[in-house]
């Protein structure tokens, strides 16, 4: 009876040691689907947030796309008043720059 007895703990242990498998088993399927889960929200709130930033970067390019006419038509509107400033100082002042340079060239030294 002893060895009938000792072979039924011996069953009891081994039914106990695969539902001990079957229930770490199915925490580590239960693990792994979460993860993927997981893994696949982070994949799309990515790809929201990417898809935010393109937008956001686009609508800055087309902005300043549309100011850099602007800019451009400012810039030339400065040179061409700094283009007449230049023009009417040099013709102001070319009287007695000529007029300098005469008496440098013409100037004799011994």
């Amino acid at each position: 009876m002893d060895s009938t007895r000792r072979q039924g703990g011996i069953q009891q242990l081994l039914a106990a040691e695969q539902e001990a498998q079957h229930i770490v088993n199915a925490a580590r399927n239960a693990k792994m689907a979460r993860l993927k889960q997981a893994k696949d929200e982070a994949d799309k709130e990515v790809a929201e947030f990417r898809a935010q930033m393109e937008a956001e970067f686009q609508r800055k390019v087309a902005e300043s796309s549309g100011d850099t006419g602007a800019n451009v038509k400012r810039l030339e509107e400065e040179t061409e008043a700094k283009t007449r400033h230049l023009e009417s100082e040099s013709a102001r002042i070319s009287d007695d720059i000529v007029q300098m340079l005469l008496r440098h060239v013409t100037a004799v030294k011994n």
